[in-house]
């Protein structure tokens, strides 16, 4: 069972934009911890179709961004958590849950400063048919429970570098039958709509369509009403109007941000219809949901 994650749409995501521009370029703060496994200490990698991997205890800042790149990453947190962004989204990475970047797309993760902690682990994977059921999910953030153990196993490699080659190919071999059963089949569909809904909760100032969403994801409009409906129990525009509403009211709470600011933000060009459609949802206005959620000086 996946622990359960949470949902950090906090002002440092929500001020976030997505990238169109980028260029290669990594940094760690003094007090970030990184251990490496490489083919030249663990030769077992190359036969099992890793190309590296490390393991990470990051503090104080972190990131790393890549234009382009011909192998896959893969990054699996297990405490604390960090930003992805992409040409299309920023996402909070939380624990237990795995990022896949697939190879020859750009992208940008980095320590969250709400955790000012990460600790995960990363593996980059070639290009190859091996590695097809994970890369086909595309840049995406997914539920994964087997973190800890991805890392406990790794750790475990790390220790033989220069050690009893057999107890290495053992324990990668361990590694990659984690991995290669990690083809969700009846969930895989799940997880994607999961880190749907997680993108869109970031994004929500695009103009999302249920058709566009269905898209997005590989499947039918009937199938994400049916998968949606089984996750939350509304349908996908249902949901998608009460992400708008909950971001709302957490708007709403900054006096200095204005109705019509507020709702270009939520992806309503027309402020009368966000005002509408909220008064519709919680039974006030805007206005006077700020007025009897004002605090008190």
């Amino acid at each position: 069972m996946f622990k359960k994650q949470q949902n950090l749409c906090e002002s440092v995501i929500d001020i976030m934009k997505p990238k169109s521009t980028w260029q290669d370029d990594v940094f760690l703060a003094e007090h970030c911890k990184e251990r490496f496994l490489t083919v030249e200490d663990i030769p077992e990698m190359k036969s099992c179709g890793v190309y590296m991997g490390g393991m990470a205890k990051l503090h104080d800042a972190y990131w790393v961004e890549r234009e382009s790149v011909n192998v896959h990453t893969l990054i699996f947190t297990q405490e604390g958590g960090g930003i992805l962004t992409t040409a299309t989204s920023v996402q909070a990475i939380t624990p237990y849950t795995l990022v896949v970047l697939p190879a020859e797309t750009p992208f940008r993760f980095e320590l969250d400063p709400q955790y000012n902690y990460w600790k995960m682990a990363w593996m980059l994977t070639p290009d190859t048919p091996q590695w097809q059921h994970i890369a086909s999910l595309g840049q995406s953030i997914v539920p994964f429970g087997q973190c800890e153990q991805i890392w406990s196993l790794m750790n475990l490699v790390h220790f033989e570098i220069g050690g009893r080659a057999s107890y290495r190919k053992l324990l990668m071999s361990e590694i990659i039958r984690t991995l290669t059963g990690f083809e969700p089949k009846s969930t895989s569909t799940t997880a994607r709509v999961q880190a749907l809904y997680n993108e869109i909760e970031s994004s929500l100032h695009l103009a999302w369509t249920v058709a566009g969403m269905a898209e997005r994801v590989f499947i039918s409009e009937e199938q994400l009403n049916r998968v949606t409906k089984s996750l939350f129990n509304v349908s996908p525009r249902s949901k998608l109007i009460q992400l708008r509403m909950d971001k709302a009211t957490s708007l709403l709470k900054q006096q200095d941000w204005s109705v019509s600011m507020i709702a270009n933000r939520l992806g309503y060009k027309d402020p009368y219809n966000f005002s509408h459609r909220f008064k519709k949802h919680f039974g006030l206005s805007p206005s006077q949901y700020r007025k009897s959620h004002r605090v008190s000086g």
